[in-house]
Order: structure tokens, then sequence, then C-alpha cells
């Protein structure tokens, strides 16, 4: 699904974890631990159970359509949007640059294994929107992927599909 072009002007662009900057962040909360020092007021340091993702948007006009989430076994996964003034390379991630809503799905762990994920629809609606229109002024943009509950990267597919106007 990454990046695939479905019928007519249908783009579904798939979730990558950027990896060095998941390590750059990682890094930056175990040199504070041993230097001893505090965070920056506002600074949101990465978490032990979170990763950031990233979606290259390969053309700016687009329109969101529909979420597509698959997570083998249960947990709990949110997503939180980056805004695009956080330029990873330069500043430190403040909390401030957080988006709303969060996107969240889950599978209870008294769920079959087979059963759909539970969502909070309404919120990744509004998400899935919010994304579409800041892809009109970026050409990628960065997330926090948080794993609870026994969710692991390795068990999850997360992709969007748009509409290019």
């Amino acid at each position: 699904m990454d990046n695939a072009k479905a019928p007519g002007n249908t783009i579904v662009l798939a979730f990558k974890e950027d990896t060095a900057l998941t390590e750059m962040m990682r890094l930056r909360v175990s040199s504070l631990q041993r230097s001893g020092q505090k965070r920056q007021d506002g600074e949101r340091l990465l978490l032990s159970h979170e990763a950031v993702y990233r979606l290259d948007f390969p053309t700016q006009e687009l329109n969101f359509s529909r979420w597509y989430f698959s997570l083998k076994a249960y947990g709990r996964v949110t997503i939180t949007g980056i805004s695009q003034h956080w330029t990873p390379d330069l500043t430190n991630l403040m909390t401030r640059q957080l988006l709303e809503p969060i996107g969240t799905f889950w599978r209870n762990a008294n769920d079959p294994e087979d059963s759909p994920l539970k969502w909070l629809e309404a919120d990744m609606q509004e998400f899935g929107e919010r994304i579409a229109e800041l892809a009109k002024v970026r050409k990628v943009m960065y997330f926090l992927f948080a794993f609870k509950d026994a969710a692991e990267a390795a068990n999850l597919s997360c992709s969007v599909e748009f509409t290019a106007d």
C-alpha cells in the first residue's frame, strides 16, 4: 500500500518509521539523564514506547478519504501529528507543536484476534482531514506513534487514503 495508486485519483500513503529521527530523540533523552539536566520548559521528550513516523506527500492537493490500519494481536496505538513549525534537525520537539485530535485505535486483550479494531471514528475523521490540510503546505509530516497495552510496531500496518484534486 506504500504510495499505491488505486484506480482514478486515489493515493494511499503508508506511515513509515523514521528510525534516524527516533534515535536522535532517544539520544536527547539519554543525554539529559546522563548529565542530570532537565528538559527545556515545554519540551516534549520521546517516551520509551513511542517512535517517530512520517508521511511523504507526492502532491499537495489532497482530500482525506479513509484510514487503513491493522494490528496483529491486541493493544492500543495512538498517533499524534506534529505541526509544520518543527524542524527536527534544528530544534527540540515542544508540546505546543503537537496537534489535536490524536488518532487512536485498539483491540482489547479479551477480544478475539480476528475481531475488528476499535477506533474513535469522529476523531480519526477529523485527524485525517487535518493531515490533508497540512499536506497543502508540506512535502513531509511527522507523527508520534505510541504503542501501549502490548501493541508493537512489528504488528502494525497503517496508511491513509486521499483523493487528489
